[in-house]
């Protein structure tokens, strides 16, 4: 039997072991539209008594010894390197992921259970002064039921860094993964656990429609959610656990920027423009969605990226050698052909792509843009690059802003000039000379503005401040004397 043989998860979900759901839907491939196989579906009345279970079993494992907890997130590193090449086959085959991006993934996922086995041997607290006779202390305590929604670009590590970090620090979790990635960003990270060791009633797996996420989060057993996904949703989820008096980390959307600035190698520049637009089609919420180039470099930077763009193949990842593999559903191919119709209507120009093809879209280059067209505004999810020109370091540095997101940026050129204009800029991550698609397990990742409520995820510091709570702790050596 192979990790993700289809008898043990078909028409089933994880909630204490495997159990038969009362409905199903197909796990589609949006290269193709085949059928790969059949998962379970919940309903908020199985996601009521899976919060009830994790609730019951997390007491038990908060007090688990930090080596088991250790130990657990280590097979979990061992068993994704393991097997690797099955699990890239689904975010091939379900999420439409290239091999390399799909290697990439799950590398991060390796990395990701390895950083997080650390955890629990971490330090969790402090020492406090007192101005009484005693102890004082600060200590971290796990949250409790931790819910995690994850989306469909990523499925695998954007559900498992917080899936990862929230056992490691002794939490029960409920993972909802995104419907259209329920194997890759589900059934893989369940069957992992499951066969690490972790204790039944830890880990519950529940896909569903949007009532299910309105259950995770309302659920009362539930403390933090962790979401990742569109801004829109995650204002209502903001809300929601803002009435509820829970805890919400939210990490949201982004139309992310990379400044040329003038001296830049324009080969190079090219080069890191197009793999920040084109890598996984674009549907990545780091991608660059605004390319800011300096007006002596305009016209040869747009030429050089339109070459790339043009030397893209999309076809099937599958069945092909391909650059640019399918758009998740016919749905949001629409929306991105939509988006750069309507800014060609408005007057920008195609100096490349611009067409449907297949289940996929050719890699685009717009040009001739003012800010207030679509393709500018917009996060298009999709791999459009719409370029504009900048005079000076203060054009640049009011282009970047001139936006409701704030997420990554990309700098390319001199560093003192770089330096100076990421200090004026507002954005959770900055990478000089390089693109603006960047994680690592060990790193923090955060968005500001419309992306999000900033660094919740990666780093020691991060996690253990997402999914624990503080406790403060005082001793005295004999009962305190009082006035009464």
């Amino acid at each position: 039997m192979t990790l993700l043989d289809s008898d043990v998860w078909s028409g089933r979900f994880f909630s204490g072991g495997w159990r038969s759901s009362a409905s199903e839907q197909p796990v589609l491939e949006p290269a193709t539209g085949d059928r790969l196989g059949t998962i379970g579906v919940v309903a908020p009345g199985d996601v009521r008594r899976a919060a009830a279970r994790a609730a019951e079993a997390q007491r038990e494992w908060a007090r688990t010894s930090p080596q088991q907890r250790a130990a657990v997130l280590r097979r979990a590193g061992e068993l994704f390197t393991r097997h690797a090449g099955e699990i890239e086959d689904w975010l091939v085959r379900e999420a439409g992921s290239v091999r390399a991006k799909a290697g990439f993934e799950v590398g991060l996922a390796i990395g990701e259970c390895f950083e997080c086995a650390g955890l629990p041997t971490h330090p969790q607290g402090e020492v406090l002064a007192s101005q009484e006779a005693r102890w004082s202390l600060a200590r971290r305590r796990p949250a409790g039921v931790v819910s995690v929604i994850a989306p469909f670009n990523f499925p695998l590590v954007l559900g498992l860094r917080s899936v990862a970090p929230a056992l490691a620090l002794g939490n029960a979790v409920l993972l909802k993964p995104d419907p259209r990635t329920a194997v890759s960003g589900g059934v893989v990270i369940a069957r992992v656990f499951e066969e690490a060791g972790l204790p039944d009633g830890l880990l519950h797996l529940l896909p569903g429609d949007g009532s299910v996420g309105q259950a995770v989060v309302e659920a009362p057993e539930v403390r933090v959610v962790s979401f990742t996904g569109s801004t829109a949703v995650g204002r209502a989820i903001g809300e929601q656990t803002g009435r509820l008096l829970k805890r919400a980390h939210l990490e949201l959307g982004g139309n992310n920027a990379l400044v040329v600035l003038p001296g830049a190698d324009v080969a190079k520049a090219a080069s890191a423009g197009a793999f920040g637009s084109y890598l996984h089609q674009g549907q990545i919420c780091m991608t660059t969605g605004r390319h800011i180039v300096h007006e002596s470099l305009l016209d040869d930077y747009v030429a050089a990226l339109a070459a790339k763009a043009e030397a893209l193949p999309v076809g099937d990842p599958a069945r092909e050698e391909v650059a640019l593999g399918p758009i998740i559903d016919r749905r949001q191919l629409e929306r991105i052909h939509r988006i750069v119709s309507d800014s060609v209507a408005a007057g920008a120009k195609v100096a490349a792509g611009g067409e449907i093809a297949g289940a996929g879209y050719r890699a685009t280059v717009l040009t001739g843009l003012t800010t207030d067209m679509p393709a500018w505004q917009e996060e298009i999810f999709g791999p459009v690059a719409p370029v504009v020109g900048f005079s000076t370091v203060e054009e640049a540095a009011r282009i970047v802003d001139d936006c409701p997101y704030g997420l990554s940026v990309g700098i390319l050129g001199d560093v003192g000039t770089a330096m100076r204009l990421a200090d004026r800029i507002d954005s959770g991550k900055v990478h000089i000379n390089e693109q603006t698609v960047d994680d690592e397990p060990n790193a923090p990742f955060d968005g500001v503005k419309a992306s999000g409520t900033g660094s919740r995820f990666g780093g020691a510091a991060a996690n253990i401040e997402a999914f624990t709570e503080t406790q403060w702790l005082t001793v005295r050596p004999d009962i305190a004397d009082y006035p009464y």
